[in-house]
């Protein structure tokens, strides 16, 4: 190897160093980032039913619960709960058994 190969060739492992600190920073920052529950609207619950479900799975009052079940009924979606995605995850296996359609989101 001579000179001009040794200047000119890959990426100094400083370089390298630099963009994985900096890779290893925007992971981290993500995993900061909570997750969301959301609720979908669909054609076979009731809403009446939404609001139960809201209220039992949740601890939400009447007043939330009807909130949230005409966010979903009017805007197609709602945001239920948010924070770590173990949380979500459960949050939406449990939507689920009640047999309204949920998904989770990393919020951003």
């Amino acid at each position: 190897m001579n000179d001009t190969t040794a200047r000119h060739g890959t990426a100094s492992p400083d370089t390298d160093e630099q963009q994985l600190i900096g890779t290893e920073r925007e992971e981290s920052l993500g995993h900061d980032r909570p997750w969301q529950v959301i609720v979908w609207n669909d054609p076979v619950n009731l809403m009446s039913y939404v609001t139960y479900v809201f209220q039992k799975l949740f601890g939400f009052s009447l007043e939330k619960a009807t909130k949230l079940m005409l966010d979903v009924h009017r805007k197609g979606r709602a945001v239920v709960t948010s924070g770590p995605k173990e949380r979500a995850e459960l949050d939406v296996m449990r939507l689920h058994a009640y047999g309204l359609w949920a998904t989770m989101e990393q919020a951003g």
